[in-house]
């Protein structure tokens, strides 16, 4: 099978950066994820793991995939795979206004843009990702934005997720 890309862009920054999907390593998780691009939702800036931007979008494999490809140390560049049941998310500490509630399941696609990550949370303990992509151009314009998103804020920034043309 030949490579297949994605095109990964703060909206708003008109910023992006192209990923190579993981298909040797992580299958199942890239299958699903090619099978619903686009994706786009509000972007997030990690509180927890450090150098991270993500989106929450609601299930759209019909079963999730299993931990392949799994981390709790993310390098840069890195696409991540998180799956939540809206209870171990839905506290106000996070700050979702409504895109996760208890009872509900919430996915979480994230990009990694600098070093010195872990998966840690104060709530659950260890999150582990599955690793699905890894950025191959862009990366360091992509990181200027991610830090502009974490000093300036995200507030009306959107996150995609695209197949590259």
């Amino acid at each position: 099978m030949a490579d297949r890309f994605v095109t990964v862009s703060l909206d708003k920054r008109d910023v992006h950066c192209t990923a190579r999907l993981l298909t040797d390593r992580a299958p199942l998780t890239c299958e699903v994820v090619w099978q619903a691009l686009p994706l786009a939702g509000d972007v997030y800036h990690a509180k927890y793991a450090r150098n991270e931007i993500y989106a929450l979008f609601p299930p759209f494999a019909s079963t999730e995939p299993p931990l392949e490809n799994p981390t709790v140390t993310p390098i840069p560049g890195d696409l991540c795979y998180f799956s939540f049941a809206g209870a171990e998310l839905g506290t106000k500490a996070y700050g979702y206004d409504r895109e996760v509630r208890p009872g509900t399941t919430v996915v979480d696609l994230a990009l990694f843009y600098e070093r010195n990550n872990l998966l840690l949370n104060g709530d659950v303990g260890w999150v582990p990702g599955i690793v699905w992509g890894q950025v191959v151009e862009g990366l360091e314009v992509m990181a200027e934005a991610c830090n502009d998103l974490w000093r300036a804020g995200a507030a009306g920034e959107t996150l995609s997720f695209r197949r590259a043309a």
